[in-house]
């Protein structure tokens, strides 16, 4: 079990000021941070700002494997007036998807209102439970999938042909099991050899 540790949720990006943000949105990021003040939670990083084309209020939490230092997913929501829509978000410019994934939220009210939506939006995500999946080679891990334990919804994955056993990559690639410039996806290598909880 991961201890519980003191996390100052959502503190401004100090790259912003408070003038950067209009009425609506301080109260939005106050109200946040005041429901979030009571969770009991495993630690995550979360920050205030703006994307990268700053169109919105942007709140963000990243879960991570702190252990290994390896991001694992960034969740977040974007304000705009008096709505918010939450999703997973790309990990560099902080964009939602053009589609909706499973973890998406939308709602619309008053900055207080649209604090208390997102925050138990972000809370259900925090407790959901995250383990690593290994598999091993003469002793070595040569391949790793992260994902939600209680839907088995994929997070992070490596593989790596050299620790692997011979043969196998070239295997699962004739099997349909790679995707784009040539990444090998975990899916194809059966049971793992350890499961490690990761978070909750």
């Amino acid at each position: 079990m991961i201890p519980v540790v003191e996390n100052p949720w959502f503190e401004m990006d100090p790259f912003y000021t408070e003038g950067d943000f209009d009425k609506a949105e301080l109260a939005f990021a106050a109200a946040l941070r005041e429901q979030a003040a009571s969770w009991d939670v495993p630690h995550a990083y979360s920050w205030v700002g703006r994307p990268e084309d700053d169109s919105s209020l942007l709140a963000v939490i990243g879960l991570s494997d702190e252990g290994r230092r390896m991001s694992l997913i960034d969740i977040g929501v974007h304000l705009v007036g008096s709505s918010v829509r939450g999703d997973s978000l790309h990990n560099q410019l902080y964009f939602l998807p053009d589609q909706p994934t499973s973890l998406s939220m939308n709602a619309t009210g008053s900055p207080q209102e649209l604090a208390q939506r997102t925050a138990a939006w972000f809370e259900n995500l925090l407790r959901k439970p995250v383990v690593r999946h290994e598999w091993e080679h003469r002793g070595q891990v040569y391949a790793s999938r992260y994902l939600f334990a209680d839907t088995g919804e994929g997070l992070v994955q490596s593989y790596n042909r050299s620790l692997a056993p011979s043969g196998q990559a070239q295997a699962l690639i004739l099997a349909g099991h790679v995707r784009g410039q040539g990444w090998i996806q975990t899916s194809g290598l059966g049971r793992p050899h350890r499961i490690v909880s990761i978070r909750g």
